[in-house]
């Protein structure tokens, strides 16, 4: 296969992702928030795998909903149809996501495998956010400008510097439900 018919494959497989969303993202608009009162937010995720996966497991925990961050579209194949289930919100600039979640109450929380407290030792509140950043490049805004998100980290024994991002967010959304029960 030659380098032209690899970019029209890939071509059509991201069309064919965005006619998925648009089609997914009118049935999101009846979503219903979750009986847990966490939220995750994705911020800058790329649209081809792991925002999917998220909503899956935001489904599978029952989360109140999920914020996005500058994502115009994302392939919502690997969330099996959770995506119609989890409530998404859509944010251009992650100030506006911050400052609608610090309006509502939420203590938000940012995950660096580096920094931060270690996940099992916090008491995560009922309204907890969890911010998970870019799988390259990271969070995309300066915490600096954000004193109120505090910081966590999921602890690691081996050798492999992070998790994959999707298995971050099952980790914290389930030591959330742990902590927290049933919810509502």
């Amino acid at each position: 296969m030659g380098l032209r018919e690899i970019r029209r494959r890939l071509q059509k497989e991201r069309q064919s992702a965005i006619r998925r969303f648009r089609k997914q993202k009118r049935l999101n608009s009846m979503a219903i928030s979750g009986r847990h009162d966490f939220v995750v937010v994705l911020d800058h995720l790329k649209p081809a795998f792991n925002i999917g996966k998220i909503f899956r497991s935001a489904d599978a925990f029952d989360a109140a909903e999920v914020h996005l961050i500058a994502t115009p579209f994302f392939d919502p194949a690997p969330a099996k149809g959770s995506f119609k289930w989890v409530p998404a919100k859509f944010h251009d600039t992650f100030k506006a996501c911050y400052e609608e979640l610090i309006e509502r109450g939420y203590t938000l929380y940012m995950l660096d495998p580096a920094a931060g407290e270690d996940l099992p030792g916090v008491r995560m509140p009922l309204k907890s956010a969890f911010i998970f950043g870019n799988e390259e490049l990271g969070h995309r805004f300066d915490r600096a400008d954000y004193p109120a998100i505090k910081m966590l980290k999921i602890p690691q024994f081996g050798r492999v510097e992070s998790l994959n991002v999707s298995i971050a967010a099952s980790i914290v959304m389930y030591e959330y439900v742990r902590q927290n029960g049933g919810g509502r």
